[in-house]
């Protein structure tokens, strides 16, 4: 009787990766369902074994798994809410990564096979979710082989290339990824430095409303390669211009497909300002819920995608709003981006879960970042769904003693999609002067000028265009584009001036000595090679400890090559020698970065004091006495306090930018590239 009871009261149990999603997925479902998360990850590859990799190379790549420290606690939770529920649904993310991890907590807990189901929520909306939960299906395995592929071999390659550099160059870490990734910047910098600008010059016509460019003699392309040219040029040039021809042409400009995690990123740096990393977050809090005035909804679909495919119910209710709110001729069409084998079409790109739920609407529940990021979004999403702006292009071709000159324009005469967007997109429009009907065919330029130039070389990288390149070579993933850019700052081998990568000494050595010893691995084409054979097991067309085994056989034999003969970088001499024993001080690196020592350590124990030049940044608005400068922790962590310390104990964690907060007094501070103040957590 008491047993009969206990079954009747068995829930079916949902499990999901982050606890945001709990509630909301919960209160959809109803009593009938417990929704519980795994935090994430329950369990990740042992650091025991040969090299401490966790795998059993000699053995097949047999792993060894282990619970993940400080997480018992939720494996025992998950152990006893699966042991009382009556269906178990597996929902963690719709992607490699999440599929693997669903298949961790059904292996490490022992989930019966028939009592479990996967579903995948690509939004979190409340049919999407009730469609899910009654079209389920079972863990896919290839999925699950190809997510445990890279992750072994991110292994293998991390700890075997990270421990020889270390013990060679100093450098803090090497991987498969973020060494190719760094090996660009090196590259693009090299090619900074070796290259060489050449002259040329231009000549251009003055007229009242407009300028025209030379462009051609008697046909030909014109090339000015030195002032000595375009003065011979000039000499022989009139102010009197013949206008030769007078062309308009309708031109038709399209909106771009929604985004997905590589353009998104892109467009959230160079229009928001924002890091890779941010811009990941805050999609995560979006895409997982929000609590609004009377419901708790996923405002946007999953944000680590490589699709740009749009369902056809929004489809269908985007061209409803945009016929509703714009009229029916601001109706597009659905837009359709080029196929390429790297492409997991497995759901859709980032658009708002729905068109109605408009950024004003849900700007009360955001916070400021999140309602730019979800602005951003909206409008992309809703302006690939609407008709092509229409533009008018002038071109005006003038004569003068057989040299051609020429000026373009260009008027928006239907703005289409720009209704929506152009606030993220740069207006061109440039208005030429009617000369169609120009009564002499000639005109008079006010002026005619030279001017010098010099070519440039290709720019350095920026976080946005970092990840575009990755893209169009196609390593990396969309969920790792922000890690990895992350990783090689972090690591201390780039640094970012101006909103630009530059190498460091250590990253350029890093690179360098990888190149010598593994490019054959560490380059480009191997690497994009091999998200292609991930690809492959994803879809069942290639063995996966066939992958490994080629990859180790041929990847080991260049590690011990290298620990044996890769030359061991000393510390580097500063042309000082030490006050207490007279041998040559050295720059040598530590827990909190580098420092300077004495060269005969242990003997010789000298450090020398940093003398660093304080920066007084602005009055302590506390004591009024003091200022407010940067100072560190035990640990090494940077904050800003009061040099009137300790009779006054003001201190921030960040950086003041001098200015007072009107409404309580505080100081104002860069947050995350935002000026807030901390009190009030307003921007400012």
């Amino acid at each position: 009787m008491q047993m009969n009871k206990r079954r009747n009261n068995m829930k079916n149990l949902v499990i999901v990766e982050s606890p945001a999603k709990c509630k909301t997925i919960e209160k959809y479902l109803g009593s009938d369902y417990k929704v519980v998360s795994s935090k994430g990850h329950i369990r990740d590859l042992a650091t025991t074994g040969k090299f401490g990799l966790g795998i059993d190379v000699e053995h097949d790549f047999e792993p060894n798994y282990q619970i993940i420290k400080g997480k018992n606690k939720e494996v025992t939770a998950l152990k006893k809410d699966v042991k009382d529920a009556n269906i178990i649904y597996l929902a963690t993310d719709p992607d490699r990564e999440g599929e693997t991890i669903s298949w961790h907590i059904y292996d490490e807990i022992k989930i019966p096979d028939e009592k479990y189901k996967r579903v995948v929520f690509n939004e979190i909306t409340k049919d999407v979710v009730i469609n899910a939960i009654n079209n389920p299906g079972k863990i896919d395995m290839n999925l699950v082989r190809s997510g445990e592929t890279r992750r072994f071999l991110d292994r293998i390659i991390g700890f075997r290339l990270s421990k020889l550099m270390q013990r060679k160059t100093g450098g803090k870490s090497a991987g498969r990824v973020q060494s190719v990734a760094l090996k660009l910047i090196v590259d693009r910098e090299r090619e900074i430095q070796a290259f060489v600008p050449h002259e040329y010059w231009t000549i251009e016509a003055d007229f009242k409303d407009f300028k025209a460019t030379l462009d051609k003699y008697h046909g030909k392309e014109v090339e000015i390669p030195n002032e000595v040219e375009a003065d011979e040029i000039l000499s022989k040039l009139s102010k009197s211009f013949k206008i030769e021809s007078v062309t308009e042409k309708e031109k038709n400009k399209s909106a771009r497909e929604v985004f997905k995690t590589s353009t998104l990123q892109q467009a959230a740096s160079n229009k928001l300002g924002f890091a890779p990393s941010k811009t990941m977050k805050l999609a995560q809090d979006l895409y997982e819920g929000k609590t609004l005035s009377n419901e708790t909804v996923g405002l946007i679909t999953y944000m680590r995608t490589d699709s740009i495919r749009v369902s056809d119910s929004f489809v269908k209710e985007t061209f409803g709003y945009i016929k509703g709110k714009f009229g029916e001729n601001y109706i597009g069409y659905v837009k359709k981006g080029k196929k390429s084998e790297n492409i997991q079409d497995a759901h859709e790109g980032i658009r708002p879960t729905s068109i109605n739920r408009t950024p004003e609407s849900v700007k009360a529940y955001l916070s400021n970042d999140e309602y730019k990021l979800y602005k951003l979004i909206y409008a992309r999403a809703l302006a690939s769904l609407m008709a092509d702006a229409k533009t008018l292009a002038t071109t005006v071709i003038l004569e003068n003693n057989g040299y051609t000159f020429k000026a373009t324009g260009s008027v928006l005469t239907f703005d289409g999609y720009l209704k929506v967007y152009s606030e993220y997109e740069d207006s061109e429009d440039v208005i030429l002067p009617d000369l169609k009907n120009y009564k002499s065919g000639c005109i008079t330029a006010d002026d005619i000028t030279k001017t010098q130039h010099f070519t440039k070389p290709a720019p350095r990288y920026t976080e946005s265009s970092l990840i575009k390149e990755m893209e169009s070579l196609g390593i990396g993933r969309p969920s790792t584009y922000a890690t990895i850019v992350g990783t090689i700052k972090d690591r201390g081998y780039v640094v970012l001036k101006d909103k630009k990568f530059e190498p460091t000494e250590i990253g350029i050595e890093t690179t360098d000595k990888l190149q010598e010893f593994f490019s054959g691995i560490v380059n480009v084409e191997y690497t994009a090679n091999m998200e292609h054979d991930l690809d492959e097991i994803a879809e069942d067309k290639m063995d996966y400890k066939k992958v490994l085994h080629e990859f180790y056989d041929k990847f080991e034999p260049l590690v011990e090559k290298a620990f044996h003969e890769m030359e061991k970088k000393g510390p580097e001499e500063t042309g000082e020698v030490c006050p207490e024993c007279g041998n040559p001080l050295v720059i040598r690196k530590g827990k909190f970065g580098e420092f300077v020592a004495c060269s005969n350590y242990p003997t010789c124990k000298y450090i020398k004091k940093d003398k660093k030049e304080v920066v007084e940044i602005c009055k302590c608005p506390k004591c009024d006495k003091g200022m407010i400068v940067e100072r560190k922790t035990k640990k090494g962590k940077i904050f800003y306090g009061c040099n009137n310390y300790p009779k006054c104990k003001y201190a921030l964690w960040y950086k003041p930018n001098g200015d007072i907060c009107p409404k309580c007094g505080e100081l104002i501070v860069d947050k995350n590239g935002d000026n807030i103040c901390i009190n009030c957590e307003e921007d400012k």
